[in-house]
């Protein structure tokens, strides 16, 4: 990351949810809702498959959080979880949760022609889309966040207890990323995406506006973990490829404010990346711009349009890689051979000069079996070596 020759090429993968509620040994409500299950999970399945690092992808929650349900019960398909309060949230087997408030009433996104840059932001929880800052949902339960306390040190520790577990059962041997949102992503979920985009076109100074609020708020997050001891931290900002986003939507929308965070943290001696998926061969200098030390996931062809090599050259020397294997094709392979085959291709590009992180393109999907993961490393050690 840092453009030096470890002693060989590192491997680290980003696990999607259903990932970890497949293989970890916990139920998805655990996963998902109880910090010491989720924090136990990330660092049992990176030292069951070798990896060098770990990224934190969930805050903590309150504690004993649980007690606000009522009853838990399992079907074919997931478990269903029914709160206190009436709310109603499905927990799939191998995928992310899906809640359903009581309160059918209540809005789902905020209102863009009607939202204050001002004061909106002081009451995004009213939103079920969007809860302040960390995008997900919190039970009404003491100690919920007050969505006007976005200051660096104003936020309540349970929110950072996944990371702190994290950092103190891996030991010194892992390297501990935290994961913080893009302004653009944060403002995609506030307004939801179509409202969002048509936004761009009918009030682009009311997007900058806020824009520039939702920007400080991403440092405010991305401080307090780089003051815990993040060793990096991975900027999400997944939906800004083409053709979803134009390169100068890009230019003027992405660039200016990712560069804002981006200098932020490093100005507080963190390195940050950007975690962005699909088609952005087109506004790999766009992103160098921006200031990130790196990229993750260059998705190759047919999921993107990424050239490892191309990038190394006119990049190399500005930013590192991360990722490059092909994630949907890594479903189908049934041979040790195939698999070997997909990982052998980027290591052998990205390993030159150093710069070169070998990881899946995206998450891991949630039913890629452990024993092609279980591959990487090994394949690293015996072809990725330095010395």
């Amino acid at each position: 990351m840092r453009h030096r020759e470890p002693d060989r090429v590192p491997v680290m993968c980003q696990l999607s949810i259903g990932h970890y509620n497949l293989n970890a040994g916990y139920k998805p409500h655990e996963i998902w809702y109880e910090t010491e299950a989720f924090a136990d999970a990330s660092v049992r399945l990176a030292r069951r498959y070798g990896f060098d690092g770990i990224l934190v992808v969930l805050p903590g929650r309150p504690p004993n959080y649980l007690d606000n349900v009522a009853s838990i019960s399992a079907g074919q398909d997931g478990e269903w979880l029914t709160w206190r309060n009436g709310d109603r949230t499905f927990m799939p087997w191998d995928d992310m949760p899906h809640h359903y408030p009581a309160d059918t009433a209540k809005p789902a996104r905020a209102d863009f022609a009607a939202f204050d840059p001002d004061r909106g932001l002081d009451r995004v929880d009213q939103y079920l889309g969007y809860t302040w800052n960390v995008l997900f949902h919190v039970q009404d339960v003491p100690g919920k966040p007050d969505p006007g306390l976005l200051r660096l040190g104003a936020m309540p520790e349970y929110l950072f207890r996944a990371f702190d577990l994290v950092k103190q059962r891996a030991g010194q041997d892992l390297s501990i990323h935290g994961s913080i949102y893009s302004p653009l992503t944060h403002f995609f979920e506030l307004f939801g995406y179509e409202a969002a985009l048509m936004a761009f076109v009918t009030d682009p100074g009311k997007v900058h506006a806020i824009l520039d609020r939702l920007a400080g708020n991403t440092i405010a997050w991305g401080l307090e973990l780089a003051a815990r001891g993040a060793d990096a931290l991975d900027q999400s900002s997944a939906f800004v490829a083409a053709p979803f986003l134009s390169r100068p939507m890009y230019r003027e929308f992405v660039v200016p404010y990712e560069r804002r965070v981006n200098q932020a943290l490093l100005a507080a001696g963190c390195l940050v990346y950007t975690h962005t998926c699909g088609r952005i061969g087109d506004r790999i200098d766009l992103l160098a711009e921006s200031g990130a030390c790196g990229i993750d996931t260059l998705d190759p062809p047919p999921l993107g349009n990424c050239d490892l090599a191309a990038a190394k050259r006119d990049f190399g020397d500005r930013l590192f890689f991360k990722g490059n294997m092909n994630s949907v094709a890594l479903l189908e392979y049934r041979t040790r051979e195939e698999v070997l085959a997909e990982a052998a291709r980027p290591l052998r590009i990205g390993k030159p000069g150093g710069g070169y992180i070998l990881s899946t393109a995206c998450s891991v999907a949630p039913r890629v079996e452990p024993w092609k993961l279980e591959l990487l490393a090994p394949l690293a050690e015996e072809i990725g070596s330095y010395s």
